[in-house]
């Protein structure tokens, strides 16, 4: 399953995430922010509409080409999208006041999980914040759970294969410790389906 079938199938599940992932980061006008595995750029959207300079970078290329279609067709400024690889992202250190990467950890090789999540933490300020988002582990007993794992199931052996190891691995409190990074507040959406974490950096 390609990937962007993939996003038009999630998507649609997780349509108020992106309004509450921008209150949830409680940002500042002119602050800086990077979305990470930003697909097709909907999450940054929303970071700019709430007064943010905002960019967005994706593995996909094709990913970036229908974010910058959307932005020109919205008519925003204070956008940036690049395709990049997450692992080394390109850009200076402590550019951002804020960084956030969105239901792509399960997906992701585990051995590249920290190396992003250090790279997320290079780019960010000093006590600047780092927002994370995905399921959390275990999934709730709903059917929407039943649902996310058929569709991670079917779409590819090696993305399924990640999405497993997530949860053997305890999901984002896991990762987080590992990366030093303390919890500073959480909230569920979705009945519970989405874990939405944001921490300091320091």
């Amino acid at each position: 399953m390609k990937l962007l079938n993939y996003s038009n199938l999630i998507d649609p599940l997780l349509k108020d995430l992106r309004v509450f992932a921008s209150k949830f980061a409680e940002i500042k006008r002119g602050d800086r922010v990077l979305d990470v595995c930003c697909g097709t750029g909907d999450q940054v959207f929303h970071y700019v509409r709430n007064g943010a300079i905002a960019a967005g970078i994706d593995l996909n290329s094709k990913m970036i080409e229908i974010a910058q279609q959307e932005q020109k067709k919205q008519g925003l400024n204070d956008v940036y999208f690049q395709a990049a690889d997450a692992t080394d992202l390109p850009f200076e250190d402590s550019v951002f006041n804020l960084t956030s990467i969105s239901l792509a950890l399960h997906e992701i090789d585990r051995e590249k999980r920290d190396k992003i999540i250090s790279e997320m933490k290079r780019v960010t300020k000093k006590d600047g914040s780092l927002i994370f988002i995905d399921f959390p582990v275990p999934l709730p007993p709903i059917i929407v759970s039943y649902i996310i794992k058929a569709i991670e199931y079917f779409v590819g052996k090696n993305h399924h294969k990640n999405f497993i190891n997530y949860f053997q691995e305890g999901g984002l409190p896991v990762l987080l410790a590992k990366n030093k990074l303390k919890e500073e507040k959480i909230d569920y959406l979705k009945d519970g389906l989405i874990t939405v974490i944001k921490t300091k950096n320091t």
